[in-house]
């Protein structure tokens, strides 16, 4: 399996989790409370993020190069308060949780790299079941009885479609869990 085909199976169980959900999701442009604070990312999602922002830059070079600025920005605050080991650090230390993810675009709340975005924020939101739990966006479900939430639910093994490709990037020496703003920093 390639990445290409682990991106479109999550969408597709995501499409259906929403489908369900209907009207209980409340994620529309502009609602971004998922894209605060910092978070862990997999060397595949880097790679995803790092390609999506090379198309942007044949599609869009300004809004490329704010996309490049933030990350830049955030990636010198993320080194200079955490020298060690930024990674582990900033996600232990709680004081980037209101952090605005560099690709998030401050005026219209969207994101700039929708297209290329990590699999938590793909995930994020509808209803996912996982080991038995359902998580959802606090935002979502309004109403909505555990019951109605659990009947909405759809179980991605993300991990397990993901894990394949994690390893031939191991075996390929590649395989640092990362931060946003550091994948985009290079």
């Amino acid at each position: 399996m390639d990445d290409k085909r682990l991106i479109q199976i999550v969408d597709a169980a995501l499409a259906e989790a929403g489908k369900r959900a209907g009207e209980w999701i409340r994620c529309k442009p502009g609602c971004c409370e998922c894209c605060l604070g910092v978070f862990e990312i997999s060397a595949l999602d880097a790679r995803r993020l790092r390609e999506g922002l090379r198309d942007l830059e044949t599609r869009d070079a300004e809004r490329a190069r704010r996309v490049h600025a933030r990350a830049a920005a955030a990636a010198v605050r993320l080194r200079t308060d955490f020298p060690v080991d930024p990674v582990s650090q900033a996600l232990n230390d709680g004081a980037y949780d209101d952090e605005p993810c560099p690709v998030l675009d401050p005026a219209t709340g969207t994101c700039d790299l929708y297209g290329s975005r990590p699999l938590a924020c793909r995930i994020f939101g509808p209803a996912i079941r996982s080991g038995g739990a359902v998580g959802i966006c606090e935002l979502c479900y309004t109403g909505a009885t555990d019951d109605e939430i659990a009947a909405c639910a759809v179980e991605i093994d993300a991990e397990g479609l993901e894990a394949p490709l994690l390893q031939q990037l191991r075996e390929e020496g590649v395989l640092v869990p990362t931060l946003v703003a550091l994948a985009l920093d290079k």
